[in-house]
């Protein structure tokens, strides 16, 4: 049973998000990357995750100007995480305001790195794989 006090918090936290946190799901809700739907501010075990997927099992994390103080705690909670099957990629405050674009496009090929191609029918009606690209 989840924590109703961190249930909580984390719709508080909805609520206010950062403007990196804000731009960044403004394009994860979109669903832009290869159907992946994402949840912001999802608990997980004693965490909350920034944004997470289920499929694949992805956490985005967008750290604060305070990132450095937190290595060690960040640390702990990426090694829970990813016990839990998640793959976490983190990106600063700064890379999201000054490089959105460029963020994008690396979380694309991540996703595209761990979901399997589809199979589709080639156009003599063989079966062929072919990787989905993402539309930025």
């Amino acid at each position: 049973m989840r924590d109703p006090r961190l249930t909580g918090y984390a719709r508080t936290n909805r609520r206010q998000m950062s403007e990196p946190a804000t731009r960044m799901w403004l394009q994860l809700r979109a669903e832009r990357f290869m159907g992946v739907k994402f949840r912001r501010e999802k608990v997980i075990g004693s965490y909350i995750a920034d944004f997470a997927a289920n499929d694949p099992k992805l956490v985005v994390e967008i750290d604060g100007d305070t990132h450095d103080i937190d290595d060690e705690r960040d640390r702990i909670r990426t090694r829970f995480l990813e016990a839990q099957g998640y793959r976490v990629q983190r990106y600063s405050n700064v890379e999201v305001m000054q490089n959105l674009e460029g963020v994008l496009m690396h979380l694309a090929t991540v996703i595209a790195e761990m979901r399997p191609p589809l199979p589709t029918l080639s156009p003599e009606g063989e079966r062929a794989v072919v990787q989905l690209g993402v539309e930025l």
